[in-house]
């Protein structure tokens, strides 16, 4: 496939101020984008099948279609410059004839940083990324909430909060300014980022995902390791798809794209690898998250203890969160401070219930088996509510992996056999209940009691269902709240 050519910001910035740029889609992203490049003064010309015009549209701005765009790339008249929604596939056939044409094709995430980079909204900001198929935003939020904590003006952006584009031009809408940008960022994004270079920057885990969009688990690794071209690279070193990534994109640690790194992990290769390279290590030690430097002197950043979302994946969301915050130069105080008063957002493993001493915890974004077991993994005595679409995917390593945290299953959704029979072959020991009706809150009143009968004081209930939603539900959302209903009724 014809690679783009890249831009330096200032290069970036001559074009977005001087030249046309074409928008491709006016979604969320593009919307952002657009506003940004009205602050530019830009010469617009958006291409959505779907929106024809923008109220707020000025002179300079044009909408098209798709099909129209495609001609216009090979007029006289073509942009000089494509930023593309972070939605459109690579194989496009606009984005493929811009790159043909020698027109760059860049994204969201991309035309903010050139932007930020080349000074067109003040000073450049600090960029912190955050990247994995599980995780980001919880860890997003976190990190987030530390710089506040720590008197930062700091904003989520990327797939949570606000598009990079309208954090960049707070101050032309006559807000306060932006100076910490914690982004999380998707693969489709990173893609579409050959520059991007934060301050730092963290893969959590890859599992597979998106394949059918990437191409390979290799081209979906390699574009989520594009955020580890930062000043301070967080190393995941219990995660072996991230090192494995690592290794095979920058065999050499001399060709590492960091000027320096923060291992996370608890495993003996963290121990290596942080030993090894000198680098500085944030790990749990007897209950707490702890830096320790290079030169081995340590630094308590807060408990452990009390997390939420509780459970391992939580508490590894917050170490990620801290190294990165540390990164910044963030004082411990402050981050324990975040971590004490922070809420994981709705289904991303909130406790929603205690009944009884039953612990109750929607991870309902949970939606395919890589994000259930970080959910499930580590834990004892649990009820699992798992089931849905499970498109194809397996749940056999799935199962393997947590079956000793396992108390019971009550399994629902079109693909709730396929479980069933999995537990059955590989966590024999575990009862489980299966519910056979559709209709989505008597699907989810049967599945609770059953989960009940199962549950004793001191156990948790955890809907992390390994699967998608749309069989019998409006979404992960509407699943996640009547779990959530359903358990406080019996309170």
């Amino acid at each position: 496939m014809t690679q783009t050519k890249t831009l330096r910001p200032d290069e970036a910035l001559s074009i977005m101020r001087e030249h046309t740029v074409l928008v491709a889609g006016a979604g969320v992203a593009g919307r952002g984008v657009i506003m940004m490049l009205r602050a530019l003064d830009a010469r617009i010309v958006v291409a959505d099948d779907h929106v024809t015009g923008d109220g707020d549209a000025g002179a300079n701005e044009r909408y098209i279609t798709v099909g129209e765009a495609a001609n216009l790339i090979h007029s006289d008249e073509k942009p000089a410059l494509v930023i593309t929604s972070p939605g459109w596939r690579p194989d496009s056939p606009l984005l493929v004839n811009a790159q043909e044409a020698g027109v760059p094709v860049i994204g969201d995430i991309e035309a903010a940083w050139l932007a930020d980079q080349a000074g067109a909204f003040g000073s450049p900001r600090q960029w912190i990324a955050i990247t994995g198929t599980n995780g980001k935003t919880t860890t997003t939020a976190m990190t987030t909430a530390m710089f506040v904590a720590d008197g930062r003006a700091a904003t989520a952006v990327g797939n949570i909060g606000m598009s990079p584009c309208l954090a960049l031009t707070a101050e032309t809408r006559g807000d306060a300014r932006v100076d910490v940008l914690v982004a999380e960022v998707s693969s489709f994004q990173l893609h579409w980022a050959p520059t991007f270079s934060p301050d730092a920057g963290c893969v959590l885990n890859l599992a597979e995902d998106h394949l059918d969009w990437h191409g390979s688990f290799a081209g979906y690794g390699e574009d989520k390791a594009r955020v580890l071209k930062a000043h301070t690279a967080v190393l995941s070193a219990d995660e072996p798809e991230v090192m494995e990534v690592i290794h095979r994109l920058w065999p050499d640690s001399a060709d590492y794209p960091f000027d320096s790194a923060t291992v996370i992990g608890t495993s003996e290769a963290a121990d290596l690898l942080a030993s090894k390279e000198r680098y500085a290590r944030v790990s749990i030690i007897e209950g707490e998250i702890v830096e320790t430097a290079a030169s081995g002197e340590q630094t308590v950043l807060a408990s452990a203890e009390g997390i939420s979302p509780p459970g391992p994946a939580g508490i590894a969301d917050a170490t990620a969160a801290a190294a990165l915050a540390r990164s910044a130069g963030v004082d411990a105080s402050s981050i324990a401070q975040a971590l004490k008063t922070f809420t994981v957002q709705a289904h991303r493993g909130q406790v929603v219930a205690e009944t009884a001493g039953i612990t109750w915890i929607d991870n309902s974004k949970a939606t395919n088996p890589h994000a259930a077991a970080a959910a499930l993994r580590g834990q004892r005595d649990v009820v699992w509510v798992a089931g849905g679409q499970l498109k194809g995917a397996s749940v056999d390593e799935l199962i393997t992996d947590i079956a000793d945290a396992l108390k019971a299953a009550v399994v629902l959704g079109i693909d709730r056999h396929i479980i069933a029979e999995t537990l059955a072959k590989h966590a024999p020991n575990v009862p489980v209940t299966i519910v056979d009706s559709t209709d989505p809150r008597g699907a989810m009143e049967e599945t609770i009691a059953a989960a009940r009968s199962y549950a004793d004081a001191g156990d948790r209930v955890i809907l992390a269902p390994a699967a998608a939603s749309l069989d019998m539900y409006s979404g992960m959302s509407q699943r996640g709240d009547l779990f959530a209903e359903c358990a406080m009724e019996g309170n």
